[in-house]
């Protein structure tokens, strides 16, 4: 448990050293990342959900990198007439660059190394969180539950993932806690650790699987079963405590976009596992929530 608060304290604290500063550009205010510093520095932010990207020169002069259609349909690449013209006098070529942040941002190292001392031979991980909250509904699918009856849960999400414009992989820290109903006497708080892949990404919504690979459960429960040695015979078993398993449970969810920042997210998570068996109802775990990034 010390270990999990470390975690999330320590991604709290990353996710506070993501550069960003607020610029006025052609009477545009706006908010961008520093990606490469240099003798030219590469700058960038997704904007009204478009990925926009910056030159700085060494006089702080800032010029945005444009690749246009024109009549014919065909992309003008005015970028690469931008940078061509503030790098001249190296061998240092932008005909196989493209406008995207990885692309751009070898290039402006490429450039900067050979014009400066700077080596960039190794990169520090930049570490991005989104913080979420949610509620739902579910029948505990690996708990034996007969009459399949279904409760309402709620928690909260620590998503993780290194800085890019789009992060496919991310990790999660999770917390949960489920409530007991009239007809069924179980409740239970869940920590869990996963890792989540986004199968479907752009910048408006995007639908992911995901996989819970470490929990650690509390519970408490009274549970009725039927008696096998006494068909028709009911007992009843009090029964609380904890445990931690590596259970790969697996679901699905989606983020929509609400802004820059905010997403509406739902889920379908604990549907199977690989290492846990299911009692036999069809799972029912359904949450919707909000995410915001830190």
């Amino acid at each position: 448990m010390k270990k999990l608060a470390l975690t999330f304290l320590l991604f709290l604290c990353f996710s506070s050293l993501i550069a960003q500063n607020t610029y006025t550009i052609n009477n545009e205010t706006l908010v961008l990342k520093t990606e490469v510093e240099g003798k030219i520095d590469l700058l960038w932010n997704i904007i009204d959900q478009k990925y926009r990207y910056f030159v700085r020169t060494e006089d702080g002069r800032i010029e945005e990198l444009t690749n246009t259609k024109g009549e014919d349909n065909k992309f003008k690449e005015e970028y690469k007439v931008t940078l061509q013209s503030l790098t001249q006098g190296t061998n240092v070529s932008i005909e196989d660059t493209n406008l995207t942040l990885t692309s751009l941002k070898q290039f402006f190292k490429d450039y900067n190394s050979a014009v400066t001392s700077i080596n960039y031979s190794s990169d520090k991980i930049k570490i991005a969180a989104r913080l979420g909250f949610f509620a739902g509904l579910t029948n505990q699918p690996f708990i034996e539950n007969i009459e399949n009856i279904s409760a309402p849960y709620f928690g909260a999400e620590l998503e993780f993932f290194e800085e890019s414009t789009m992060p496919r992989h991310t990790g999660f820290l999770s917390l949960d806690h489920s409530l007991e109903s009239d007809d069924f006497k179980y409740t239970a708080t869940q920590f869990a650790l996963g890792y989540r892949f986004r199968f479907i990404n752009n910048p408006k919504f995007n639908i992911y699987a995901n996989a819970k690979l470490v929990t650690f459960t509390i519970f408490d429960s009274n549970i009725v079963y039927e008696d096998e040695d006494n068909p028709g015979t009911f007992l009843t078993e009090d029964n609380s405590g904890s445990n931690i398993d590596t259970p790969f449970i697996f679901g699905f969810g989606a983020d929509i976009k609400i802004n820059q920042n905010s997403f509406l997210t739902i889920t379908y998570q604990d549907i199977f596992a690989l290492f846990i068996e299911s009692q036999g109802n069809f799972p029912i775990d359904f949450a919707i929530g909000y995410k915001f990034n830190l």
